[in-house]
């Protein structure tokens, strides 16, 4: 008998395709009425949960009796209860690495956009607004040659430090949990401790994981360390900033502007951050390319299928639990 697999959010057609080859595949239909209810329906009767979004824990999970693996579509896993899934031996599997470039990119899309008020004069311009050659109170700000901080040093950091010291000439600095070394020597990256970091660079790039020790990393303090041009730019998850907080010191000129990805509460909808011309907003859109979102389901598949089929997945977040 095969075993059943169960999507907790919408997924692709050629993944539904791949996974059918050797399970049963079940993907709730909004077609077919409350998708909350449909999948509460089958999560008793499934083996495997693949999807991406969905916040699964003790609650959540109590009827998965039968449930071996979790893959998740996502390189974050904050949405997912380490401690319950290892007490219960359920594997849990990210998307690691092919988003590396495609979320650098868009980090750096932030910092240029932030800079140079990109946004806001296509607004403007769109407005009609454009009459006459723009003056000072439309001049961005300079990218080459200004100072980028990087916090939080892995994969996706060191992406966007590359861009920046290569191609913009920038110095970089960084901060996080451990030195850098070839970095430092690749890139002349310089190591800082974080109010170091905040009060020197002129582009703060947020790459963290949220955890406890993250939440709330940028709040009131730490934004007051920062220069008075200097820009935020949220790659990460959106808890770690304090958004009121930022939503302040945008307002009172405290730093310059802000780029923004993520947000702690998600979708943004009537937000202030809205009515901020020095805010970019984008929705959460930091692997959303065509290539991307491909290679990611493309590796949530093979971690499913592998973890299903009694072998050890590439990508396992919980190796401890594994009993291959």
């Amino acid at each position: 008998m095969k075993k059943t697999v169960l999507a907790f959010s919408r997924i692709t057609p050629p993944m539904i395709e791949r996974l059918q080859q050797q399970f049963d595949v079940i993907v709730p239909d909004p077609k077919k009425g409350d998708i909350g209810a449909q999948f509460d329906e089958a999560l008793p009767h499934a083996h495997g949960l693949i999807g991406a979004g969905r916040k699964l824990g003790r609650e959540q999970l109590a009827a998965a009796v039968k449930l071996e693996v979790v893959s998740s579509v996502s390189v974050g896993y904050d949405n997912y209860d380490i401690g319950y899934f290892n007490e219960r031996g359920l594997m849990l599997t990210n998307t690691p690495d092919v988003l590396t470039e495609s979320t650098a990119d868009l980090g750096f899309s932030l910092i240029m956009s932030s800079a140079r008020r990109v946004a806001e004069l296509d607004a403007w311009t769109k407005a009609g607004e454009w009459k006459a050659s723009v003056g000072p109170g439309h001049f961005g700000s300079d990218v080459y040659g200004k100072t980028l901080g990087i916090v939080g040093m892995g994969n996706i950091g060191a992406a966007i430090a590359r861009r920046g010291r290569s191609g913009f000439n920038m110095p970089v600095l960084y901060s996080g949990n451990s030195r850098k070394t070839d970095l430092e020597q690749a890139l002349g990256a310089q190591f800082r401790s974080l109010d170091q970091l905040l009060a020197e660079a002129d582009f703060v790039v947020l790459v963290v994981p949220l955890s406890d020790k993250t939440h709330h990393l940028i709040s009131h303090r730490e934004l007051a360390l920062m220069k008075p041009g200097a820009f935020l730019i949220n790659i990460a998850r959106g808890p770690i900033v304090d958004e009121p907080a930022l939503i302040q010191a945008l307002e009172q000129g405290t730093i310059r502007g802000a780029g923004l990805d993520v947000y702690e509460t998600e979708p943004l909808s009537d937000s202030p951050l809205f009515r901020l011309k020095n805010a970019v907003t984008l929705p959460h859109i930091g692997s959303a390319t065509t290539q991307t979102r491909e290679a990611m389901a493309d590796r949530a598949v093979g971690n499913l299928t592998a973890a299903l089929l009694g072998e050890r997945p590439q990508d396992l977040v919980n190796p401890q639990v594994f009993k291959g």
